[in-house]
């Protein structure tokens, strides 16, 4: 080693190599973008709507930026869409399912890297559906933030493994593998996985009350 060169430890190496995930800001950015342009809304609409900024909502659209699920849920009411209608359409060789039928390498799949919170859409991806399944995954440690979020429509949920912190307005439970729940999601809500050594995996319907 040559004089004057320092080593890095291990860790702080394995930090700085760990990248972004710039692929998965960018396909949510133009899913966001072109949802937008079909529905002839400008930027500043959009802003207004969602009570975000425009140069925020322009950083999401480009790529620049990883929104949080609150602010995924607000961009997708104020477009007119579920949660759903964000993952866009997967390619289907299977012809003869005729959007009834997902198998299970066409998942689509939404990926909140900076919370910890990824969603799988189980059910056909499309604009129309008002009813979606997911299964969602909660890293150790995963959660939506300390704000509550608010989004049209109703859901429930199983958990499969793990535990999940789950608040609806002012309560709070713990809920466990085999614990379900059910809600409208017009009721300010937030969850997360307390546990900091395993993930949580969470099968979650959302019906939303209008399609497109």
């Amino acid at each position: 080693m040559r004089k004057g060169t320092a080593v890095r430890p291990a860790a702080t190496r394995r930090a700085a190599k760990k990248p972004a995930e710039p692929a998965v800001d960018l396909a949510v950015g133009r899913r966001i973008r072109d949802l937008r342009r079909a529905r002839a809304m400008s930027l500043e609409v959009v802003a207004a709507r969602a009570d975000l900024s425009i140069g925020f909502i322009s950083q999401i659209e480009r790529g620049l930026s990883s929104p949080s699920l609150r602010v995924l849920a607000t961009l997708a009411d104020v477009l007119g869409v579920g949660i759903a209608g964000l993952f866009g359409a997967t390619p289907n060789d299977d012809g003869a399912s005729n959007g009834v039928v997902t198998r299970e390498v066409q998942r689509a799949e939404l990926k909140l890297w900076r919370t910890g919170i990824s969603k799988q859409l189980l059910s056909p991806a499309g604009t129309e559906s008002r009813l979606n399944l997911f299964l969602v995954r909660l890293e150790p440690g995963g959660n939506t933030g300390d704000e509550f979020y608010t989004h049209d429509g109703e859901e429930a949920g199983l958990v499969l493994e793990g535990e999940m912190i789950l608040t609806v307005d002012a309560e709070t439970w713990t809920l466990k593998q085999g614990d379900s729940f059910r809600f409208a999601s017009r009721r300010p809500h937030r969850f997360s996985n307390p546990d900091g050594d395993a993930k949580a995996v969470v099968l979650w319907v959302n019906c939303v009350t209008a399609a497109g």
